[in-house]
């Protein structure tokens, strides 16, 4: 058996993204410090999962680490769309691409870097 235990994505502000993150999803911050080459990163998740967010040192483009493209988008899954919808609303942000299918619904949004997000529910209806 194995797990999906982090993504690290590089964003222009760790502490931006890591904000919209809680606000949206209600994870916590699980670790906060420096990293490759003047950087800093925070780890943002639930108990078992994470995302790495890596911010460059100043003066250093977001776009830094071109290693990961294409990269489509981060799928999260969530119990219960709508409240999570609202939320991503009442951070500014616009969803998109709402589909019901089988076996569950989604919808699509970007942060303020242009990182896609899935979000995906199996709840039942």
């Amino acid at each position: 058996m194995s797990s999906l235990e982090h993504v690290n994505l590089t964003v222009s502000d760790t502490a931006r993204t890591a904000r919209l993150i809680n606000a949206v999803f209600g994870w916590e911050e699980r670790w906060r410090g420096p990293s490759r080459d003047g950087g800093t990163t925070i780890h943002i998740g639930p108990d078992r999962q994470y995302l790495a967010l890596y911010q460059p040192p100043a003066g250093v483009r977001a776009t830094a680490f071109d290693k990961g493209r294409p990269f489509n988008h981060v799928g999260i899954e969530v119990e219960d769309l709508a409240a999570t919808e609202a939320r991503v609303v009442a951070a500014g942000l616009v969803p998109f691409s709402h589909d019901d299918y089988v076996p569950g619904r989604r919808f699509y949004f970007f942060d303020p870097d242009g990182i896609e997000f899935e979000i995906v529910s199996y709840a039942k209806s």
